[in-house]
């Protein structure tokens, strides 16, 4: 009778371990929880690079590279956000269950600098700018007042507007491809773009969860089936090597360096946001002052470090705190073997090489609605922040200079050379341009609370 006790109380724990951070739950019970984040943020962590390298005209061997810093630095931050590093008061990493994965927010202001000087100019940018977040990670409870909703909202729209244009050329074939806008890639795109919005919306459980991924693989085959994919790299791919750094040597340049870190300020509020959702959804309470600040440094260090590896910049990705919001499921061993998984996919370069061999079309169909949301996000946001009259002349002046004039070179000719330099970028001029609007034409509920 009393082994038969013990078992049952060691059956019921396992189950609420993972309602605990704490604790290990048998591998076979926390195993499956653990991939599930893994099959809903892979295909979304490696695309960004698969753009990128492809913008670059990198070749096969250095995309691989790319696939696989990519994947290992998403499971090393990701343990870094589980399992903090404590130096006296400091904490690196927020404890909690937040996975870690590349960022799309990036990929506008990283394509402008791959064209300008390949990876190396994308990965130099990154890595100034990462102590940009570092700072904002360290002096957060100083900083926030100036990243409002307003703010990251119209930054989150300027982000989206320009990916959607990312997301055509792929989809229509690649920008400069011979046979952009064919039938042929038109038929694979939209193939794989209904397959993904159908398992989004039929698909429960991991299908759903991961209908970004499967979305890739049955148009993967797709366009196998119209000749569409090189398999040529995959077969004189390694089985397994070690991910090392500086294949890439940064360069750095003013121009991106400066863009970058406007970019790392809007992905440090991403991440404050999704820091808070995790706990919000599941403790019923915002996140500390030391889960947030440790949450930014640590995607602040990832992000450096992936800089060095030749990985893109990374954030918390917000698929993977809504599958904790929903489940409720926040035990860290459960996560840490989803990172186990990351981490061991970064060794084996011959399956970097077939996500390196999926075309173009594929990927822009896949994508293109996962940039429409970041649009629809930040609508969103400035929604919740209302549309009162000092609102909407803040988001006036911040869209018509920040999204209606930056980006246009011959728009801009005539201005000073250091104005000029801010308005080439149109994100960037519309964070800084908000940030500037939001200042001169304070909230006058909050200067009246403040005042009291």
């Amino acid at each position: 009778m009393k082994s038969t006790n013990q078992k049952e109380k060691t059956t019921i724990t396992d189950e609420d371990m993972l309602y605990q951070l704490d604790g290990r739950p048998k591998f076979s019970i926390a195993f499956p929880l653990g991939l599930q984040h893994v099959l809903a943020m892979f295909a979304g962590n490696l695309a960004p690079m698969l753009i990128i390298a492809t913008i670059a005209k990198a070749s096969p061997h250095d995309t691989v590279v790319m696939i696989q810093a990519g994947m290992l630095i998403s499971g090393l931050a990701t343990f870094l956000q589980l399992y903090p590093i404590k130096i006296g008061r400091l904490q690196i990493g927020s404890g909690l269950p937040i996975v870690m994965g590349t960022s799309f927010a990036f990929v506008p202001t990283a394509s402008a600098a791959a064209l300008a000087g390949g990876i190396p100019a994308v990965l130099g940018g990154s890595l100034i700018g990462s102590l940009g977040e570092g700072i904002i990670g360290l002096f957060y409870k100083h900083l926030k007042r100036f990243f409002t909703p307003l703010v990251i909202g119209s930054t989150l729209i300027a982000i989206g507007i320009n990916l959607l244009g990312v997301g055509r050329d792929y989809f229509a074939g690649g920008a400069g491809a011979k046979d952009y806008g064919s039938w042929q890639n038109l038929t694979i795109a939209f193939s794989t773009f209904l397959i993904v919005i159908l398992l989004q919306r039929l698909g429960k459980g991991v299908v759903k969860t991961a209908a970004l991924l499967f979305g890739l693989i049955i148009g993967y085959f797709i366009a196998l089936a119209f000749g569409k994919v090189d398999l040529s790299a995959v077969g004189s791919a390694s089985w397994a090597t070690v991910p090392l750094p500086l294949h890439f040597m940064p360069t750095f340049n003013l121009k991106t360096a400066i863009s970058f870190l406007i970019i790392y300020i809007t992905v440090s509020m991403e991440t404050i946001g999704n820091t808070s959702g995790i706990t919000v959804a599941v403790f019923d309470r915002e996140a500390t002052e030391k889960e947030t600040s440790g949450s930014v440094l640590a995607d602040a260090i990832g992000c450096a470090v992936a800089s060095l590896f030749g990985a893109m910049p990374n954030t918390a990705f917000g698929q993977n705190v809504g599958i904790v919001s929903m489940t409720k499921v926040i035990n860290k061993w459960c996560i840490s073997l989803g990172a186990i998984v990351l981490v061991v996919c970064g060794f084996l370069p011959k399956l970097g090489s077939v996500f390196a061999s999926i075309p173009e079309p594929v990927l822009g169909g896949a994508l293109i609605s996962v940039f429409a949301m970041i649009m629809i996000n930040g609508v969103k946001m400035l929604a919740q922040a209302g549309f009162n009259g000092r609102n909407t002349m803040v988001l006036g002046i911040t869209f018509a200079l920040g999204i209606g004039l930056a980006g246009h070179a011959d728009a801009i000719a005539g201005l000073p050379t250091w104005l000029r330099f801010i308005f080439e970028d149109s994100i960037a001029a519309t964070t800084l341009v908000g940030i500037i609007a939001n200042l001169i034409f304070p909230d006058s509920k909050k200067v009246t609370a403040a005042a009291n």
